[in-house]
């Protein structure tokens, strides 16, 4: 039977069960839904098992989901992705796409929650032609849909999943992270801070009030404790996301008056409180950190000698970057068509799909260049090392992604009207990474304050 009769066949099949387990089983409605939803999925996907050469037909073209917030406070931090990917598709399918299909993306909104975006990857999965799935940028997404990508074995790569709980059981078969965590991300920050200002005694926290927040300030205060023990928290301020105004904190933070302010707010959230902290003398009474600085380099005005970074190695103007003519083109092209250069978000979407690239390229050069299934395809993306705009993606065992730290603060140059990196250092990435199946924060536990002197020192990465 064709493909499209089934799909006749099992819709009115779905429909019947719909009604049964709302009205004769007694289950609420919005439930039944979500019954009908599951069988859904289970049954599409029977239906492309049981067609394997159907499968492996070159289609017509490659489906992509792909997660991001276009809409809300966050967009400001997910719209620089959502840039980079059309940018990013633009120019694999004008090289003729991959193996010779052109990319299609559909796009989701983080904004509606999780709720939403749980359905919409069960919709889209469902979908044979949708193979690969990016997503996505809030952490809290990503843990939602990872049992959701092992149940359906879609192969979904996390292009912005910071969180070190991901895949911290070892056992992932189709979730990918081709970026670092917050694990190696958090400890960079705690050992560049010691080296440029070791005689630190205090240190003030504002995360945002949710797990990437919270998980930061638990890796980072748990990196100094190991390296400086002398070192007082002395508070901890947790605003909600989307606060659009910071008062209160600052004046916690004036008061207070710590040695060091870190932070990880990002997005909308980062240039409100940069705005408001600014005039009231937080930048002047304190080191500040600001973990995710770089996103906004271009739309506020940091002063200079304030701690940034990249999460990871995606600073599109680092040395590695530079040497490095699809990126300086890629770059280029992004300020032309969106007005400014990449931020590292927009990078780390560009990587992602650079990893994708490289997959399918490597499964069907294995299977004799055929177009590969969703398994072929996860297996392609194990252990695999690619080349990507800003370095290099090691794929671990446990699937985490192993890439450098780019940290540094802010200077001014004559070739930009915005600060831009300095005083850098590039760590890399599997010396601030436990082994896989060791518990993170169990091995932050076991540093010495020796560990930080074996690792590169800020200004080093020229």
């Amino acid at each position: 039977m064709a493909s499209r009769g089934i799909s006749i066949v099992v819709a009115r099949c779905l429909s019947s069960l719909e009604w049964l387990f709302r009205l004769d089983r007694g289950v609420p409605q919005g439930k039944a839904r979500w019954m009908v939803d599951g069988l859904a999925g289970a049954l599409a996907l029977g239906v492309v098992a049981a067609t394997p050469a159907a499968a492996q037909e070159k289609p017509a073209a490659l489906g992509l989901g792909i997660f991001t917030f276009t809409s809300g406070p966050a967009a400001a931090y997910g719209m620089p992705g959502k840039n980079a990917a059309d940018l990013m598709i633009d120019e694999i399918n004008a090289k003729g796409g991959i193996g010779g299909v052109p990319l299609s993306a559909t796009y989701v909104d983080e904004a509606q929650g999780a709720q939403g975006v749980i359905a919409e990857y069960r919709r889209l999965a469902g979908n044979a032609k949708n193979q690969v799935m990016v997503a996505a940028l809030s952490s809290a997404n990503c843990l939602a849909l990872a049992p959701l990508a092992e149940q359906l074995e879609v192969p979904t790569v996390g292009w912005n999943c910071d969180t070190h709980q991901l895949l911290i059981d070892g056992k992932s078969k189709y979730v990918f992270r081709p970026n670092g965590n917050t694990v190696p991300e958090f400890v960079a920050y705690a050992i560049y801070l010691l080296d440029r200002k070791p005689d630190v005694k205090t240190v003030a926290i504002i995360n945002p009030d949710y797990a990437f927040g919270h998980d930061a300030a638990k890796i980072f205060i748990a990196a100094l404790k190991v390296l400086k023990p002398d070192v007082e928290i002395v508070a901890e301020l947790y605003p909600k996301l989307g606060s659009p105004n910071y008062q209160t904190e600052i004046s916690r933070l004036a008061t207070a008056r710590p040695d060091v302010v870190f932070s990880n707010l990002w997005g909308a959230d980062l240039e409100n409180f940069v705005r408001q902290a600014a005039p009231r003398g937080i930048f002047t009474s304190s080191q500040v950190i600001l973990a995710l600085g770089e996103t906004v380099l271009q739309r506020v005005p940091l002063p200079d000698g304030v701690i940034v970074g990249v999460l990871g190695d995606g600073w599109w103007m680092s040395p590695d970057a530079k040497a490095k003519p699809e990126t300086v083109k890629f770059a280029e092209a992004y300020k032309a068509r969106f007005g400014e250069y990449p931020v590292f978000p927009s990078i780390k979407m560009a990587n992602a799909l650079i990893y994708v690239k490289a997959a399918y390229d490597a499964a069907m050069q294995k299977n004799g260049s055929k177009w590969p299934t969703r398994a072929e395809l996860a297996d392609a993306m194990k252990g695999s090392k690619v080349e990507t705009l800003t370095g290099t993606a090691q794929t671990r065992a446990d699937n985490d992604g192993l890439v450098d730290q780019i940290v540094g603060v802010t200077v001014k140059t004559s070739a930009q009207q915005f600060p831009v990196i300095g005083d850098m250092v590039r760590y890399k990435g599997e010396s601030l990474m436990p082994q896989a199946g060791q518990d993170p924060l169990a091995w932050i536990a076991t540093l010495k304050p020796e560990f930080a002197k074996g690792l590169p020192k800020p200004g080093s990465y020229k």
